[in-house]
């Protein structure tokens, strides 16, 4: 991550389309294009053209990855999409998805797409390399086409059933065989699946924004449990196991990561994030003369702070919405001009003013001591920080690359010492039932884990595995200083 990048990062995108009479690799790459604010680090094309399989993916953003060739190549009637950040599996080509792997009774070819995060990984890849399995990358989206591969069942229905039931996490999956497509979502709704309705054919998406981008008309979202099956029969859906009592939807779907104009379990995410604005505004208000926003997840939140404490809005900081998209690698001079890199600010409306600075979230503390600085060195008189979410004191083990519990600055530090770390004049977090208001459900409906370490599902191997991680350079350190004693 940048010196000048503190936000948490998304996992993925996925979409898929059956279109008979379409042009579907077309169609999917405008559609990775409108999901290309969940990952740019790859992407790829998975399509079956009378059964036959073609596959296109590559390091990069969708304009990097795909020319006019690889569109004609690409033909087919169904088309699936994936446009990655890393989490589980190292950012390496061979991790580009779709992944495809081949059925172990009949080897026909399975694609897979995958937004979210494993939490029992280490104990399925274990299993699968003792059964044989020999693994192309490091995902663990990997895993999960595997076992889809080898999974026993006469049926769909019953195959799903046993991987379902093996799996544990998030898991938002576009699945392809030669002529279905799938859809599929994990029975905690961590991750947003939607559908939606061709003329002639369907399409899945992460966001509704990309059914949007086509003219596609949204139908509704995937049930969390559901899997969603859809051929020259048209669609139908089941769940093949027991859904709980509760839902887990990630909340930072509606705070940072979704895009404004998609609507998340029915909810329009920009007005949303207007309502934690004006909660924001009510539960920590200021004497100030402006109100600006962190761009661009934090925009609408800043028009709703001003809305209701009546200070005017205005832009003040200007976003280079390419920074961090490249794989150069910046030298010692680029690294210390740090956040410059990612905003300018505006002096002649800042200079001399007494500003509200609203933002989504503070991780690790690392950027926003920055935009504070760049702020005064505009002039700016006052600097109030106000924060959309509450503190993030744990770490997510459900697909959010975000930071250890250790590196997280709220677990380690109060919010007047946040507030001195940062170097603002008042520092105010959006309390945890003022966001839940803000979004319209309840806590019983959301994972808030990141906020308050109570997890919807068992996550201690993952606590482990990353403590583990921790420890092994201070293990390799020691062994060879034993090492050169001996020598």
């Amino acid at each position: 991550m940048p010196p000048f990048d503190d936000n948490p990062h998304e996992a993925c995108g996925v979409f898929g389309v059956y279109g008979p009479d379409d042009d579907v690799a077309r169609l999917t790459f405008y559609g990775l294009y409108a999901l290309q604010h969940r990952g740019q680090e790859s992407a790829g094309i998975a399509t079956s053209n009378n059964g036959e399989f073609a596959l296109r993916t590559g390091m990069g953003l969708v304009s990097q990855v795909f020319d006019e060739e690889d569109l004609a190549f690409l033909r087919g009637e169904i088309a699936l999409g994936h446009t990655r950040y890393s989490t589980a599996g190292g950012s390496m080509e061979c991790n580009a998805q779709p992944i495809i792997v081949r059925d172990a009774e009949s080897d026909a070819p399975i694609a897979l797409a995958h937004n979210g995060n494993l939490t029992n990984a280490e104990v399925l890849r274990a299993d699968l390399e003792a059964q044989g399995i020999v693994f192309d990358g490091t995902a663990d989206s990997e895993l999960i086409a595997h076992l889809l591969a080898i999974a026993p069942g006469g049926t769909w229905e019953e195959r799903f059933h046993y991987v379902m039931r093996r799996i544990e996490g998030a898991y938002s999956l576009a699945i392809m065989t030669r002529d279905t497509l799938f859809a599929v979502r994990d029975p905690l709704g961590v991750r947003p699946l939607c559908i939606g309705k061709m003329e002639n054919g369907w399409v899945v998406a992460s966001e509704s924004c990309a059914l949007e981008h086509l003219g596609v008309p949204f139908v509704r979202d995937v049930e969390p449990g559901e899997v969603v099956q859809i051929d020259s029969a048209g669609l139908r859906s089941f769940k093949p196991v027991a859904v709980p009592n509760r839902e887990a939807a990630c909340t930072f779907e509606y705070t940072y990561f979704a895009r404004p104009d998609s609507r998340i379990n029915g909810t329009l995410v920009y007005s949303a994030r207007e309502r934690m604005g004006a909660v924001l505004a009510r539960e920590h208000p200021v004497d100030a003369d402006i109100v600006i926003g962190v761009p661009d997840s934090a925009t609408p939140a800043a028009i709703g702070y001003a809305r209701e404490s009546g200070i005017p809005y205005r832009e003040g900081l200007i976003k280079n919405r390419y920074v961090g998209r490249t794989f150069i690698q910046p030298d010692q001079r680029i690294r210390d001009a740090g956040v410059s890199l990612k905003f300018n600010a505006l002096s002649e409306v800042l200079a001399g003013k007494r500003v509200v600075v609203v933002d989504d979230s503070i991780v690790r503390g690392t950027t926003t001591p920055r935009i504070v600085s760049l702020l005064r060195r505009a002039g700016v008189r006052e600097v109030h920080f106000r924060i959309t979410t509450p503190p993030i004191s744990s770490p997510c083990y459900f697909g959010v690359d975000m930071a250890t519990r250790s590196e997280l600055i709220a677990a380690n530090q109060t919010v007047s010492e946040i507030n001195a770390h940062i170097g603002s004049d008042s520092l105010g977090f959006l309390s945890l039932e003022g966001l839940m208001k803000a979004i319209g459900r309840g806590q019983d409906k959301l994972c808030n884990a990141c906020f308050t370490g109570r997890y919807p599902i068992d996550v201690q191997m993952q606590m482990e595995r990353i403590e583990a991680a921790r420890k092994e350079p201070a293990l390799a350190a020691a062994e060879s200083l034993n090492r050169m004693g001996r020598a």
